[in-house]
């Protein structure tokens, strides 16, 4: 099930009557890092509030059509995942507790989408750029499969070109917080999350 579709036409007008959000600065030696754990607003949120990160921005990644918008990549003919692209100091947080905050807001163990979301663009999925963040990454999952003793649904695709969705979709949770409260909260991301993870999650 896609979100509603009055939830993004208010999302829509909202956006534009809402002010900015502040800018943010960039570290002068900021690295970014890929992820995909469902719904891009919520990833959003849980990496903005990050020590070390600067940015976290919503788009669209390993699909086939190039600069996709939201309806082709939710009609799940593009391939493409809906994703964040995490823009960070890695002089305060590193790669490999960018991943432990991924972990920590996916449920790794749906191959078919995350939490109300279903469909192969809401997918989990972590897009390391390097060979070292592919190890880490794949020593995070093989540390979860452990954990929990279950198969990991979640994948580790090849980096591939990170296509930024619309305007009205970045820091949706700070222009709409209240329509995004009640996203978050009837598609029930918060309460898998403490089931799997624990009440420190999300």
């Amino acid at each position: 099930m896609r979100r509603v579709s009055l939830l993004i036409a208010f999302a829509i007008l909202s956006a534009c009557a809402a002010p900015s959000p502040p800018e943010r600065a960039q570290p002068t030696n900021a690295a970014t890092a890929v992820f995909a754990a469902g719904c891009f607003w919520c990833v959003e949120q849980a990496f903005e509030k990050t020590e070390g990160v600067a940015q976290a921005v919503s788009g669209y990644t390993g699909g086939i059509t190039v600069n996709p918008t939201y309806e082709q990549v939710s009609g799940e003919g593009t391939g493409h995942y809906e994703a964040v692209k995490v823009i960070y100091d890695p002089d305060v947080v590193t790669y490999a507790q960018l991943l432990d905050v991924f972990w920590k807001n996916v449920d790794p163990f749906d191959p078919i989408g995350q939490f109300c979301d279903k469909g192969s663009s809401y997918r989990g999925a972590i897009f390391p750029a390097t060979p070292e963040e592919a190890a880490a990454a794949e020593a995070s999952k093989d540390a979860v499969a452990e954990r929990f003793g279950r198969k990991v649904e979640v994948q580790i695709l090849p980096s591939a070109p990170f296509y930024d969705a619309e305007a009205y979709h970045q820091d949706y949770y700070l222009k709409n917080p209240q329509t995004y409260a009640f996203y978050k909260w009837r598609c029930g991301r918060a309460q898998r999350l403490e089931q799997i993870w624990g009440p420190a999650a999300d």
